[in-house]
């Protein structure tokens, strides 16, 4: 084992840890909109950490090129994904785009 095996492993472990906290998290929120917060470091940090893993395992080959690919359509695509789907939940709750009274009145505070 050289350096390198031990800096995808860091970089592997700490991408699913990531992704496992996620998870947890995800299991415990209480509400709908605390959820997306929970997601997020998943679909953004984790799942690149696990994809710089591959790079640094694999470098500029067909998998590391992919790994890189992957990553950053995930960088791109996953904090998009998490408003939207928290713009369409609420949407949902409030049975359209509407804002609420209690809302106002945090907003003159």
């Amino acid at each position: 084992m050289n350096a390198w095996d031990w800096i995808a492993g860091a970089l592997l472990v700490a991408g699913v840890g990531i992704q496992v906290l996620s998870c947890i998290g995800l299991l415990v929120a209480r509400s709908t909109f605390d959820r997306p917060h929970l997601v997020a470091p998943a679909s953004v940090s984790g799942a690149t950490l696990v994809c710089a893993a591959i790079v640094v395992n694999e470098s500029l080959s067909q998998g590391g090129i992919h790994a890189i690919v992957t990553g950053a359509i995930l960088l791109a695509t996953g904090p998009v994904l998490t408003h939207v789907t928290a713009r369409a939940a609420r949407i949902r709750e409030t049975q359209g785009l509407v804002v609420l009274p209690s809302e106002l009145r945090e907003a003159a505070e």
